[in-house]
């Protein structure tokens, strides 16, 4: 079977570290964005099977770059989870409204990211 790709978009670079660290441990291939514009460049390019995607980040937020890759058929099928440090109903509502298939709200531990990797890519 084809290892599983990841992408971690996140605009504080200890956060982007110890995902893709976790992830890799986790026999990932993991690529890593640090805006929501480096992001959608990275999944029109690269295609991942799933992205952990912070919500706010300078450029475009993690609500923007979700909403731009449903209206792309072309990007069908990938996989978004939202990660934020706002954990109320409300964003929940808007992250779903998006397209996220899920939301994680900081801080996590490393174990729960590769849960979460797993459970949705049946991996």
């Amino acid at each position: 079977m084809s290892q599983h790709k990841i992408l971690v978009v996140d605009d504080e670079p200890f956060i982007c570290r110890s995902l893709t660290f976790v992830l890799k441990k986790g026999n990932y291939e993991v690529l890593e964005a640090r805006n929501g514009e480096e992001a959608l460049a990275a999944i029109r390019e690269h295609r991942p099977d799933l992205v952990f995607l912070d919500v706010m980040m300078p450029k475009m937020d993690g609500f923007q770059v979700t909403e731009e890759v449903r209206a792309d058929s072309t990007l069908d099928g990938i996989k978004i989870i939202l990660l934020t440090a706002k954990g109320q109903e409300c964003d929940r509502e808007v992250g779903k409204t998006a397209g996220a298939n899920a939301y994680m709200t900081k801080p996590f531990s490393p174990s729960k990211i590769l849960d979460r990797a797993r459970e949705i890519l049946g991996s």
